[in-house]
C-alpha cells in the first residue's frame, strides 16, 4: 500500500496532479480542496495517498491531511458509493461540512452535492453518523510545502481538541466566533469565553 508521496509536483489539473517521485511521475487523483493547497509547480510536496487496486486499473486518491483520508475510506464503506463519487463528495463539501451535515441529519444539503440522492443521502448519515467523533472536524491540511487553508481557525481548532473537545465541537465552536484577521489566540480566548457563558 503506498500512504504518503514525497517528491516534486510537476502537474496538477484538477481532478489529476503528478508527483516526481525519484524519477518516477505519480499521477494522483484529488478532491479540488486540496489543490488551493499545493504549492507552485516544481516545488517540494508530501502527500497522503490511498490506493486502490481493480483488475484494470491500479488508482491513487491525494488527501491534504489524515482526516480527509480517513473520512475518504468511511465513504469508501457505504453501499453503493464508490471512489469516483466519494472524490465528487469531498470535492463538493469540505470535511468540516460534511461532519456538519451528518451531525445534523442534513440530506438537503447532501443531495445538493452531485451524484448524490435522497437515499444515499440518508445512506450516509446513518452509517457516519457515529463514526465522525475520531475524526478532527477541522481536517487541518497536512500538505507541506504550501499554507495551509485552514489557518488560524484549523490551528484553534486543533488546539481545543488538544483541551478535551471533541474535533467537531471544537470546530463549531471556532466557526460560532470566527471573525476576518483573528489570529489562532484570539479565536481559542474567543471560543472558550463562548463555551463559558453558554
Amino acid at each position: 500500500m503506498i500512504g504518503r508521496l514525497s517528491g516534486t509536483l510537476v502537474y496538477k489539473q484538477p481532478p489529476m496532479l503528478i508527483i516526481d517521485v525519484a524519477g518516477v511521475g505519480y499521477e494522483v487523483e484529488a478532491p479540488l480542496g486540496v489543490f488551493s493547497e499545493l504549492p507552485e509547480l516544481n516545488s517540494k510536496v508530501v502527500i497522503l495517498t490511498h490506493l486502490q487496486i481493480k483488475d484494470d486499473a491500479h488508482t491513487l486518491y491525494g488527501f491534504s491531511s489524515d482526516a480527509q483520508r480517513t473520512l475518504f475510506r468511511q465513504l469508501l464503506k457505504i453501499s453503493g458509493i464508490g471512489a469516483k463519487l466519494a472524490l465528487t463528495i469531498l470535492s463538493g463539501a469540505s470535511g468540516d461540512e460534511l461532519a456538519r451535515f451528518v451531525a445534523e441529519g442534513d440530506s438537503a444539503s447532501l443531495t445538493r452535492l452531485p451524484g448524490i440522492g435522497k437515499k444515499t443521502a440518508e445512506r450516509i448519515i446513518m452509517e457516519l453518523k457515529d463514526k465522525l467523533d475520531g475524526i478532527d472536524a477541522s481536517l487541518a491540511p497536512a500538505v507541506s510545502g504550501a499554507t495551509p487553508a485552514s489557518g488560524p481557525a484549523g490551528e484553534a481548532a486543533r488546539a481545543l481538541t488538544a483541551l478535551g473537545y471533541k474535533p467537531q465541537e471544537a470546530a463549531r465552536m471556532v466557526r460560532a466566533v470566527i471573525e476576518p484577521d483573528m489570529s489562532a489566540e484570539d479565536l481559542i480566548r474567543s471560543a472558550l469565553k463562548s463555551a463559558g457563558q453558554g
